[in-house]
């Protein structure tokens, strides 16, 4: 197992389920692909049914898989209003056990639950990483037709603490007061706003950095893809949250102009010359 991991992600890797049957999905999927794209050595610990072709969904990327009897499957339905999220299916939780210890000194580690399936305290593995943290899998509930919600995560004010940086999205706050506590946890808080770009919150200060605009084809995987983008910058530039979030914000823009994820992948490695 390759010890020199520059990018480990660990969440779900899902099955989004759409009207032209199944397509990969997950943070992990989308993070991870992109930080291979921008030259990172990346690493995925995950949880999946058997039946996962993941060297197909995660071509090239060191992968551990704890088995589960079935993949986590979502429908997400993208409306005016926001988007409507359907959870069908859930595989293994992950804990710290589940980390290999080659990983546990990566450059950079990225929390990314969808689901709840992420223990929290593995954040206490990795002394030695920059830790970046998607909260919204903990942030998250359903009910029992599997229609998710947005909840309020008992474990943010010690997690919080703990991270170089945490991104969530407008969508995944309960009320409005959950932002302005998450600002007081956080060292680094980056809020994102779909195509309104988003706030980076550092430091006292807060700035919002526009994002491009462009013809939209696909928005699924933005968030993630801006995730990836935003940590992978603010570890090369030694910790500049701002130069993090223009660069972000210029990835996110152009994937959603791509309809799925190869095509994403493949546009972003033209449009930046990498």
């Amino acid at each position: 197992m390759n010890a020199h991991i520059d990018y480990l992600v660990i969440g779900h890797i899902s099955q989004d389920k759409g009207a032209e049957g199944y397509r990969v999905g997950g943070t992990v999927a989308y993070a991870a692909r992109t930080a291979q794209v921008l030259h990172a050595q990346t690493a995925v610990v995950t949880s999946a049914s058997a039946d996962y072709d993941l060297a197909q969904a995660l071509p090239g990327i060191a992968v551990h898989c704890v088995p589960a009897a079935h993949s986590t499957c979502f429908t997400n339905i993208y409306t005016p209003d926001g988007r409507v999220q359907t959870l069908h299916s859930l595989a293994a939780p992950l804990t710290a056990v589940h980390i290999p210890a080659a990983w546990q000194r990566a450059a950079v580690v990225h929390l990314g639950p969808i689901a709840n399936e992420v223990d929290a305290q593995i954040i206490h593995l990795f002394s030695n990483s920059m830790v970046g943290l998607t909260p919204q899998g903990w942030m998250r509930r359903w009910d029992e037709n599997g229609c998710v919600f947005a909840r309020d995560w008992q474990e943010a004010a010690e997690i919080l603490p703990l991270a170089a940086a945490v991104i969530l999205s407008e969508e995944d706050l309960l009320h409005v007061e959950m932002l302005a506590q998450y600002r007081r946890w956080a060292r680094l808080l980056v809020l994102t706003r779909g195509y309104n770009g988003c706030t980076v919150f550092f430091d006292g200060a807060e700035h919002h950095f526009a994002a491009p605009t462009v013809a939209e084809k696909e928005m699924t995987g933005a968030g993630d893809i801006f995730a990836a983008a935003y940590l992978i910058r603010l570890w090369q530039t030694a910790g500049n949250p701002w130069e993090a979030a223009r660069f972000a914000n210029e990835v996110a823009a152009q994937s959603v102009t791509q309809p799925d994820i190869d095509s994403k992948m493949a546009h972003l490695r033209h449009y930046f010359n990498l």
